[in-house]
């Protein structure tokens, strides 16, 4: 694709935008998702699940096919629906039987409920820094940060894209931890040819309204191993109802909550599961385009795909070099919008930065559970702890939402002539 260089006056300074009207937004429902709604509301069977022993307990038809379907997808023993991925991670750290005090490392680069749904069992999360080209949290950080309180490693596979699972298992095997991965932002995403999020003890998928599989809400928990499976399923639907042990040992984390998916999300997230390879291939290729049309533009990285990985492209990464390109990267971000260029965003997350992280205050006032007797040490949060990250969220990042628009060619190559037209007129945004 060969793209012009637009001559005329940036829009950021009262020139006509390159994206005159607004894309066309992306569509993920349509009439097989209302027609699998309707069949559900018709069947007066909104919900089957009932929280006490017995044949529903696992819930009704739909979320059973649910369950069934996305296992023999994503090439795993068990998938469990949950109503959101928050829910799934929650209902995760419980499975492994984490203890109050203990300690799981995990990344700042992340949604919240990554390191929330730790605190939830009144564990401690640990922030490790991330690798400066994938996004995705560094082993070797990860391995200076194991202390004896370590229970496990959540990762997360940001942005589309697998993190270092081979490396990542090493640690855990070395170390007798588990290891968890969030996938919630990279369904259909491949490590080695396997899907992301299967090669961990848990992962699994968001199915929030924005992400490439979309039941409005909702979450599916995958696990080859029998017992965090069943856990799973216990903690989901009431377990202190349900489970029977005779061992102390089997109840542990066994309060169950109602994390229960509805027939009518079931029903909807089949019908987007089947087109999740199409929307995979669709971002994919406009990835492709805007990639090809972006290179050689000084002071820019387009995203990297890491040796062994497939990205879906839930969010085009962009690193830019400011010191080279002298301008800030807001500047840079308010050309783009002005451009028209829509889903801009300007760093990600870094959570540990987080007041609730900050002041240590989670339940109630008096810094529970970071000053509780079960926490072996002081664990630090203070800005520098995770360097990589503070410097992209702050300085260096900025992303594009994939997922927000249809982008057809045309569209990416308007994106396209948008940011070579900026870069074309760097001197004009300088401070």
């Amino acid at each position: 694709m060969t793209i012009p260089l637009l001559e005329s006056r940036l829009a950021i300074n009262g020139g006509p935008p390159t994206i005159a009207q607004p894309l066309e937004l992306f569509r993920s429902v349509g009439e097989e998702e209302a027609q699998a709604a309707v069949e559900v509301i018709r069947s007066g069977v909104l919900s089957a699940y009932v929280g006490a022993p017995g044949d529903f307990f696992m819930g009704g038809p739909r979320v059973r096919r649910l369950e069934a379907q996305a296992a023999e997808y994503f090439g795993v023993k068990h998938a469990v629906a949950v109503n959101s991925w928050t829910s799934g991670l929650i209902a995760s750290i419980g499975a492994i039987g984490v203890e109050p005090g203990d300690e799981i490392i995990t990344t700042p680069w992340t949604m919240a409920a990554t390191a929330t749904a730790i605190l939830h069992w009144n564990a401690i999360p640990v922030f490790a820094d991330i690798d400066p080209v994938s996004y995705n949290i560094d082993p070797a950080s990860v391995e200076r940060l194991i202390s004896p309180r370590t229970r496990g490693i959540m990762a997360v596979d940001i942005f589309g894209q697998s993190c270092n699972i081979d490396a990542l298992r090493a640690i855990a095997t070395k170390h007798q931890i588990k290891l968890l991965v969030d996938t919630a932002q990279s369904p259909g995403a491949l490590y080695k040819g396997r899907h992301a999020g299967t090669q961990a003890d848990i992962g699994g998928y968001s199915l929030n309204y924005h992400k490439h599989i979309h039941s409005g809400e909702g979450g599916i928990i995958v696990t080859n191993d029998d017992h965090l499976a069943e856990r799973t399923r216990l903690i989901r639907n009431h377990a202190e109802c349900v489970v029977q042990a005779a061992s102390p040992a089997d109840l542990s984390n066994m309060l169950g909550y109602n994390f229960r998916m509805g027939e009518i999300e079931a029903a909807i997230a089949l019908v987007q599961l089947g087109k999740l390879k199409e929307r995979v291939a669709s971002r994919q290729r406009a990835a492709a385009e805007l990639n090809a049309a972006l290179a050689g533009l000084e002071g820019l990285r387009t995203p990297v795909v890491s040796k062994n990985c497939t990205h879906v492209y839930y969010v085009y990464g962009l690193h830019i070099d400011i010191d080279t390109l002298g301008v800030s990267r807001q500047r840079i971000a308010e050309a783009l919008r002005a451009e028209g260029v829509p889903g801009v965003m300007t760093g990600y997350q870094n959570v540990h930065m987080y007041p609730l992280f900050q002041q240590k205050i989670a339940y109630g006032t008096s810094g529970f559970p970071w000053n509780s007797p079960y926490c072996a040490r002081e664990v630090n949060y203070d800005f520098g702890i995770c360097p990589v990250a503070e410097d992209l969220h702050t300085r260096t990042f900025i992303g594009l939402n994939l997922c927000m628009c249809e982008f057809q060619s045309s569209d990416i190559q308007r994106v396209a002539m948008a940011i070579r037209k900026i870069w074309g007129q760097l001197n004009a945004l300088k401070d």
